[in-house]
């Protein structure tokens, strides 16, 4: 069914969330070169908390992007220099670090549906979620030491845990462009789907989705809290886990 709309705030910046029965499709948009702003961040760490409320309901999240060629860019530089000049209000201190969060730590699974150019801060957003797939045209990318300074929302933390410190290295420090192809390869992508994209992430997040929401976010929980800890502690995490999860 179809969902709330998010209006667009100052920038022509909007996160659209629609819902396809279980699944919640948020789609941002902010042409022509999809930035990613404070304003954009805050919308979404509210349409996270809200969905955070009804795991029963909307038992996944889909992050995609609505401007072609792009998933989600840097961050808007003009805004980022509010941080360093001191004029940023205290939420928009906040508010990468709250959608960071807020992905990894809601009860609903997240992917990113990467359709383009993932892109600095859009990239770190990418890495935050719980899977991240691509249309053959995907590519990924961390710019920042070229431009002088280092990725600054988990890219340098996030990237070395999913594909190995080496080629996160090479990636991060010379700032080259991932193809899709590559990032299959190496489990930076899980899925490359070649056909309607939209489509095809959607019957993947459906399917997955078919699974109890209890079992689903204790599986969620269970891997991305887990990667954290030492193994002795994951373990007896996952036990705890597992024993909480109603039986079907």
């Amino acid at each position: 069914m179809a969902g709330p709309a998010v209006a667009p705030s100052v920038g022509a910046m909007t996160w659209n969330a629609s819902e396809h029965g279980p699944v919640a499709r948020l789609t941002f948009a902010n042409p022509p070169d999809a930035f990613m702003s404070f304003a954009g961040l805050l919308e979404l760490g509210d349409l996270l908390e809200t969905y955070a409320e009804k795991p029963g309901d909307i038992k996944l999240i889909v992050l995609a992007g609505g401007t072609p060629g792009l998933f989600i860019n840097h961050a808007d530089l003009a805004e980022l220099a509010k941080l360093g000049d001191g004029t940023a209000t205290e939420r928009e201190r906040g508010a990468w670090s709250r959608a960071l969060r807020l992905l990894e730590e809601i009860p609903q699974p997240t992917i990113a549906a990467i359709d383009g150019l993932a892109s600095g801060g859009g990239h770190e957003l990418a890495l935050a979620c719980t899977l991240r797939v691509g249309s053959p045209e995907a590519r990924l990318q961390q710019p920042e030491v070229p431009a002088g300074i280092i990725p600054g929302g988990g890219g340098s933390v996030r990237l070395p845990r999913l594909i190995g410190p080496g080629l996160a290295a090479d990636v991060i420090l010379t700032g080259r462009e991932v193809g899709a192809a590559e990032a299959l390869r190496v489990g930076w992508l899980s899925r490359v789907f070649s056909g309607d994209f939209p489509a095809e992430v959607l019957s993947y997040a459906s399917d997955i989705a078919k699974a109890p929401a209890p079992a689903l976010a204790a599986a969620k929980k269970s891997i991305v809290m887990g990667s954290r800890l030492p193994f002795a502690e994951a373990q007896a995490q996952e036990r705890a886990l597992f024993s909480g999860v109603p039986a079907h």
